[in-house]
């Protein structure tokens, strides 16, 4: 099986959102979720969305078939900090596969001759090119933030301040761990960041250096703000854009914006999920706003003219036709949220008579007069005879 570096330093199970054991099915169910969610038909034009596609696509092409998902798990548990030998033209991708390993440690003799132990073989592999494998660039890691928008600001974008922690190089030892800045070659491990430990039967596994911590390096005097480690906490505040047309409970992928690499590696991802608060006003309904307006019985009956508010811009005027349901629901084509290709959904208005509480004696006078002059109509008779034949 070839396993890319990448795929190796990747958590497959937090892609999909699921637990290292979870069961064939619940990988299945939380796939389809995120497909559906995630999908380049239903996020045309949101390239973010698309990576994110990706992602899943791959994590499920993993973890739904047990036999990679054994493998991809066995990887992650013995080689999670890389140095594996690279595959077949260049260094993109590495061959795992313990058959090799051991036929390649074996003695002339054939099998069973193993002319070194196991921590010969891994050395020999991870310290391949005089570099070991903690002393390789390490990818920073992924942050979660949150935000919290009015309802104005998801449908027309908004620029917020984001106060983020992270572990980051020491600044008060410049990432070395020593205080005067120059530590010195771990004794333990020669500088390799690794040590070998037997197992029995001849047999020696390699684990990272428990007194450099797979640095390679140990501070003569150490720092006494990161206490040697050359990590520290460090805390920023980025101005982040989120886009126009979000909405509650969205996640949002910023590249490069997590956590800062190790050693030269790239930054991690920040991942902001997004919270929506309500307006008194307008409702949403995916890329279209909502809004509910009253109108006389008059209006209703008659038709004419109404005005009707929109979020951040003039009212518009729309046309009621004669013998409005109460109910009814019209829209004003462009005036709802932002949608991802720059275009704006609708504003779908839905009419409510409204059903005056004090009338006065010539509205009173006029309706007693309308009431006698329709007498002979009920509006309920077809509703009965509809009940007698159902």
């Amino acid at each position: 099986m070839s396993l890319s570096r990448d795929l190796l330093e990747k958590d497959l199970y937090k892609v999909l959102g699921v637990p290292k054991d979870a069961t064939e099915s619940e990988i299945k169910k939380a796939y389809r979720k995120l497909a559906r969610e995630y999908h380049p038909d239903a996020n045309k034009g949101d390239s973010s969305a698309e990576e994110r596609f990706k992602e899943i696509s791959e994590a499920n092409d993993v973890l739904a078939d047990a036999k990679r998902r054994k493998e991809y798990d066995e990887a992650r548990a013995l080689f999670a900090n890389g140095g594996f030998r690279p595959g077949p033209g260049g260094g993109g991708s590495f061959n795992f596969d313990l058959g090799d390993l051991f036929g390649g440690a074996q003695g002339g003799g054939g099998a069973g001759g193993f002319g070194g132990g196991l921590g010969d073989v891994f050395g020999g592999l991870f310290n391949r090119g005089g570099t070991g494998t903690r002393t390789q660039p390490r990818r920073g890691q992924d942050i979660e933030s949150e935000v919290t928008l009015n309802f104005t600001e998801a449908v027309e974008g908004a620029t917020v301040p984001l106060r983020m922690s992270s572990a980051a190089a020491c600044k008060a030892c410049s990432g070395t761990g020593d205080k005067n800045g120059t530590p010195r070659v771990c004794p333990t491990c020669v500088g390799t960041g690794q040590v070998s430990r037997g197992s029995g039967g001849g047999f020696s596994l390699t684990d990272p250096c428990p007194d450099c911590k797979g640095r390679g390096l140990t501070p003569e005097n150490p720092c006494d703000v990161c206490h040697g480690s050359g990590r520290a906490k460090s805390s920023r505040t980025m101005q982040v854009r989120i886009p126009a047309g979000v909405s509650d409970g969205q996640r949002i992928r910023l590249r490069g914006k997590g956590a800062p690499g190790e050693r030269g590696g790239p930054n991690g991802d920040l991942y902001v999920v997004v919270h929506v608060g309500t307006h008194p006003v307008f409702g949403r309904k995916d890329d279209n706003l909502t809004i509910t307006v009253p109108v006389t019985f008059v209006e209703a009956a008659l038709g004419g003219e109404v005005k009707v508010p929109t979020l951040g811009g003039p009212p518009v005027t729309l046309k009621l036709p004669a013998g409005t349901p109460n109910g009814r629901t019209m829209r004003a084509r462009g005036k709802g949220a932002v949608r991802k290709d720059g275009t704006r959904g609708d504003l779908l208005v839905t009419v409510e008579v409204a059903v005056p509480k004090d009338l006065g004696d010539k509205a009173r006078e006029a309706l007693e007069s309308y009431r006698e002059a329709t007498s002979g109509e009920d509006p309920r008779a077809e509703l009965f005879q509809a009940s007698k034949g159902a």
